[in-house]
Parts: structure tokens; sequence; C-alpha cells
């Protein structure tokens, strides 16, 4: 896939986030104050913070499509894990919040949900699952963490409506029925919404962190590359090879060994060769290659 095809999903992908984060927020927001529902207003304030997300993966989105200049060498990949660990920390802020209101409603007195709440919740569930397959998909087909993320900001969205609703239905049963304490089932929905957003951002913070920070992939996920330098004619060994992580591409770094009564010039044909080979690797966006004389014992190397 080209880079500008797979900038233009991420983007158009992003969008549709903010467009239907900001429906959805005000549906659930409105219904949920008119139907004095803390478990729906918990889960609209959710959605409101997936705005900010995805706004978040757009901007970060746009500049790492940027080409590589004279202070980014390496491209601006990274730009999209960053999107991802502010929209994860965004979620993380959320959920405390989320979490402070629902617990203060157990010291107040209050009043079961009105029954039209229900259909405000099914329709965010229904709508977030939509959204978190067709941004998962795309983020793995793309290789974006960013987009990534934020699909499972909607997933997390499924799992608030899903709390959401089951408080509202059991606070509802308990105001009909007369058993008062049920009346709580809808901040305790409302609290573990919360939990569930602080899981989800500890567990994305951290994976975009990791990735950020200089990521090199794992022998098993470099086996294929490694072995097509080992077959370039001229190879002798290969001393080192790091595959460092850059966003949605990966550059790779190696030193080989070849006859060391070669001219530079032949070296370099050779070096230019395993370029040539890796570039070829699908994510594969820069190589650099490092040319030692080869030995027995391996002195020499550097």
């Amino acid at each position: 896939m080209e880079n500008k095809d797979r900038f233009k999903q991420a983007e158009f992908a992003a969008m549709i986030g903010i467009v239907g984060n900001i429906i959805l927020a005000i549906i659930k927001g409105v219904v949920g104050v008119m139907a004095n529902s803390r478990a729906l207003v918990a889960d609209a304030v959710h959605s409101a913070s997936d705005i900010a997300g995805s706004f978040a993966v757009y901007v970060g989105v746009r500049a790492a499509k940027q080409p590589p200049d004279e202070d980014h060498p390496y491209g601006h990949g990274k730009a999209e894990s960053i999107a991802a660990i502010i929209v994860a920390v965004l979620l993380f802020i959320v959920g405390i919040e989320i979490g402070k209101s629902s617990f203060e409603s157990f010291f107040q007195e209050i009043e079961s949900p009105k029954f039209f709440a229900i259909y405000a919740v099914i329709f965010s569930i229904i709508v977030k699952e939509a959204m978190f397959r067709y941004k998962y998909n795309l983020g793995k087909r793309i290789k974006s963490d960013a987009v990534i993320v934020n699909a499972y900001e909607h997933r997390s969205d499924v799992y608030s409506s899903i709390c959401a609703l089951l408080g509202i239905g059991g606070a509802i049963i308990g105001g009909r029925v007369g058993i008062d304490w049920l009346v709580y089932l809808d901040p305790i929905a409302g609290l573990l919404v919360s939990l569930l957003v602080i899981r989800m951002a500890w567990k994305l913070g951290s994976e975009s962190i990791h990735t950020t920070l200089d990521h090199v992939l794992h022998d098993e996920d470099t086996k294929e590359m490694r072995e097509a330098v080992l077959k370039v004619p001229g190879v002798k060994k290969l001393d080192e090879f790091h595959a460092r992580e850059h966003g949605h591409y990966v550059i790779v770094d190696l030193k080989i060994s070849v006859d060391p009564y070669i001219t530079v010039e032949e070296g370099h044909r050779i070096g230019k060769e395993v370029k040539h080979q890796l570039i070829e690797h699908e994510h594969v966006h820069n190589v650099l290659v490092h040319i030692n004389p080869y030995s027995e014992n391996g002195q020499g190397n550097l």
C-alpha cells in the first residue's frame, strides 16, 4: 500500500471517529440528564473523550506523513505513536473522573433512571462496535498504532455502555418493584465503567510507549530479512542486525562482513544490493549498512 493511500485512509477513519463521537456524546448526554442516569452521563463523558482521542489521531497521522527533513532524517513516523500515548492519557484522566463522580453518588439520595435511557445505550453499543471493527481492521492493515489504539477506545466505550445498560436496567427494575438498593446499580455501573476505561488506558499507553522507545523487532520477526541479507553474493557473514520500529515503518541498521581483499567499490556495491533486498520488504523505510572486513575469528569488526 502506498503511503499516500495509507494516510488518506487513516485520516478518514479519524474523521469518522470525531463525527461519530460528537453525535453519540450529545445523544447520551442529553438522554442521560433527561432520564436521570449517572451511568449514561458517565458513558457520554467517555464518548466526549473519544472526540479528543480521534482528533489527536488525526493530527498525529497528518504529522507522520510529512517527508524526512534535515531535523528528522528518519521521517516523522513516531508522531502516530505519540498521538496514541496522548489518547491513552486522555482515557486515563476520563476514567478517574467517571469513577470519582460515580463514587460520590453513593452518598446522595438518587432516583431510578427513566426507561428510555436504555434505547440510547443500545444504540451506542451498536455504533461503537461497528466503529471498533472498522478501525481495528484498518489499523492492522496499514500498521498504525494510533488507529489501533483509537479502535480500542471505541471498544472500551462498548464495554462501558454494556455496564451502563446493566446498571440502568437493574436500577429501573429496582424502582418499579420497590427494592430501593437496586437504584444504586446505576452509579455502580458508572464505577465499573471507570475501571474498564483506566485498565484500557494503561494497557494501550504502555504498548505505545514501548514502540516509541526505539523498540527493536525480535529475531523471529526479522528471520526473512536476515536470510535475504545472507543470500546476497559477497556477504560472508551477518555481524549485527537491528530493525527498529519507527511508527508505521521500520528502519534497519546492520553490519556485514565481506572479503577484505576486494575493492572499496565492490564492497559498496554489495552494501547497495543488501539495502535493495531489504527495501523490497514491506514496511522497511530505510537501511543503514556498515561493511566489515571478514575474518575467521571476527577480529576487526566494528
